[in-house]
């Protein structure tokens, strides 16, 4: 099972007290952006955030993040008491919820820091490496990529290859072929953790490449599907998007996962409407939760 602890001013404790005991006895996940599309700040977000998606992995003495979003500056901003760092990022697709963040990732502009990045070449051919340092090209943006000073190693990924970095494994498949998303199980001692995103909704069948990856994993963290032919002008249905969320946990049931977290929620669900879904999510599967900016799982 894995434990949930909402306040996040934990999280640095709780490694800490970890690596006192034990340096490489821990398995924690902080959520630092959990909505898709855009920012969305305000009154109306308070409890579960406002930044795009972007998870931080502490396993063992490896820490990995994956994705990118607005909430990854939030993440650097707190690592600049801990320099130097290294880090793995993983991206999983490069929509712009995605990646707009990293031009804001501190640490990445500071000597001493070292980041292995991690991404699929798009249908183009153009690689992940070519996509960040565009977004930051002029006239999009005034600082390129060259000027950040700490070292950046880009690893080209195959989907279905795996990454073992030192103990801790990380597995990959590619989960949506039209946006070449790739989904991600982290995998240390008899521990997993399942990162998916972009799913594509289907009302006949659970999608088998991710019912096998995720397989009794401890926990998944699992987007909630856009429906096929909607668009920011014409949204589903209250009623059909009642069924992705409940065929979303319904797949996690079928993975045999302990836990299931919902993230990257719509920019137009305020705290209010994402507590009802919640509140009916948990009535089909008692370990679900909507994800929040903060949250802290521990996986044991």
């Amino acid at each position: 099972m894995a434990d949930l602890e909402p306040a996040a001013p934990k999280l640095e404790k709780l490694i800490s007290d970890s690596k006192e005991t034990n340096p490489a006895a821990c398995f924690l996940v902080k959520f630092w952006g959990v909505k898709n599309q855009i920012a969305t700040p305000g009154k109306d977000n308070l409890r579960y955030g406002g930044n795009t998606s972007c998870v931080e992995m502490r396993v063992a003495d490896k820490r990995l993040i994956f994705d990118g979003g607005t909430g990854i500056r939030k993440l650097g901003n707190s690592l600049l008491s801990q320099m130097p760092v290294e880090a793995h990022i993983f991206f999983t697709h490069c929509h712009w919820d995605r990646i707009q963040g990293f031009p804001f990732f501190v640490p990445a502009f500071i000597p001493g820091n070292c980041f292995h990045i991690y991404g699929a070449d798009a249908s183009n051919g153009s690689s992940f490496q070519e996509r960040l340092a565009k977004q930051m090209t002029h006239p999009n943006f005034p600082v390129p990529i060259q000027v950040m000073q700490s070292e950046l190693k880009f690893h080209c990924l195959t989907p279905g290859q795996k990454e073992n970095l030192d103990n801790v494994e990380v597995e990959t498949i590619l989960l949506n072929n039209t946006h070449r998303s790739v989904a991600y199980r982290v995998s240390w001692q008899k521990h997993s953790v399942v990162y998916a995103t972009d799913l594509e909704y289907s009302c006949e069948s659970f999608p088998q490449k991710l019912l096998n990856l995720a397989q009794n994993a401890n926990l998944l963290i699992l987007d909630v599907p856009e429906v096929a032919n909607s668009n920011l002008h014409n949204s589903a249905s209250p009623e059909l998007q009642e069924k992705v969320w409940l065929w979303s946990v319904e797949t996690a049931k079928a993975a045999r996962v302990k836990q299931v977290v919902l993230s990257s929620h719509s920019p137009d669900y305020n705290d209010d409407r994402l507590d009802q879904m919640e509140q009916k999510i948990k009535s089909v599967f008692g370990n679900a939760c909507l994800a929040r900016e903060g949250m802290l799982v521990s996986v044991n």
